[in-house]
């Protein structure tokens, strides 16, 4: 079982936000009361019909949706946090928990009144294959909620049969968490209430890192590492959510990447190992299967030859659900992980 008690006390500062003063009432979503804590009213409702525009056109919603349904990583994290309880979501196969969820989403389901195993639990299907077409149309939504993920075309038009689709903005597994959280805000009615979401987590994650100075300006290269492979190196772009993390905490993405991504494509590109020492940053982060394995690249006779590894400004965790944090970020897994990802990076800055 993973602690998150203090880290649940770090998400109370987002949650609050769209769950001050959450009540379920009569469908299956539920509707939220208040987004602000104190005195303060409930955000505005906005009113419909709504236009979402996103990679494949535009949506259109007629009325508020009372059945929302998500796939992929992120959407029923967002909805959640907005205090909107999904008919239907994906299990989390990879880095999630027994419940096939994870501390974050749990909370927030617990504090609904919807936690798994209970009557007003989401139903959870699995992507493991891919999106489960079946198990999504089972729980007759009104809303289907892909703001990220990597739905082709086909993809779209076939879920766009079941109900309504928010699709990403631009590329797959692209979409950065406000604007994910802009976009289902708007689907469901509650733009304002997520405006003042991602204001709310914007804050604690300034004021978290904050506490870290030595981070400012460090530049960075986020990376995943496999050694004894000639082809054991692929880099994320500035495109990808865990770069856009750590920029948004004062770090600066290294310019051996900035240039390397020129006219590219996609979230990361490959690197040869046999070049590993031109990748070349103040800190290196990266996700490792387990201590093992982070020796291991240490000690290669390539990748520790990354400027970064060699004076030891090199994070490597090996905990699935915080690199899922990181990488799937979301008004409720970023405030979660800032407690265990801050200090390593801290650490790794203090080396570099």
């Amino acid at each position: 079982m993973v602690e998150f008690s203090r880290r649940q006390a770090l998400m109370g500062l987002v949650t609050s936000v769209a769950a001050a003063s959450m009540t379920l009432a009569g469908c299956s979503t539920g509707a939220v009361g208040g987004t602000g804590g104190g005195t303060r009213g409930p955000a505005p409702a906005d009113t419909f019909p709504v236009t979402v525009k996103h990679k494949f056109g535009e949506t259109v919603i007629t009325s508020a949706p009372q059945r929302a349904a998500t796939v992929s990583w992120v959407n029923a994290d967002i909805a959640l946090a907005l205090g909107v309880v999904p008919v239907g979501m994906p299990r989390d196969e990879w880095g999630g928990n027994a419940n096939g969820s994870t501390p974050w989403k749990d909370a927030a389901l617990q504090q609904a009144g919807a936690a798994v195993g209970t009557a007003k639990a989401p139903v959870q299907y699995s992507e493991a294959d891919g999106i489960n077409f079946t198990e999504v149309a089972k729980t007759s939504p009104d809303i289907i909620l892909a703001a990220y993920s990597g739905l082709t075309k086909e993809d779209y038009e076939k879920l766009s049969k079941i109900a309504p689709v928010i699709a990403y903005p631009e590329a797959p597994y692209a979409t950065a968490w406000q604007a994910s959280t802009t976009m289902i805000g708007a689907a469901l009615g509650k733009s304002q209430a997520a405006k003042d979401l991602i204001a709310a987590t914007e804050k604690t994650i300034a004021e978290e890192s904050a506490k870290y100075p030595q981070l400012k300006d460090k530049t960075f290269i986020y990376g995943n590492l496999e050694p004894a492979k000639s082809d054991g190196v692929n880099v994320y772009l500035s495109a990808d959510n865990r770069p856009k993390f750590l920029t948004s905490i004062g770090m600066v993405l290294a310019p051996v990447v900035v240039e390397a991504e020129k006219g590219k494509d996609g979230f990361f590109i490959p690197w040869s190992a046999e070049k590993a020492n031109e990748l070349a940053s103040q800190v290196f982060v990266s996700w490792v299967p387990d201590a093992k394995t982070k020796e291991a690249i240490v000690k290669d006779p390539l990748l520790g030859q990354i400027p970064a590894v060699k004076k030891g400004a090199f994070v490597a965790d090996s905990d699935n659900t915080l690199t899922l944090a990181i990488s799937a970020s979301s008004p409720l897994s970023l405030p979660w992980a800032l407690e265990t990802f801050l200090p390593q990076l801290g650490a790794a800055a203090a080396k570099a």
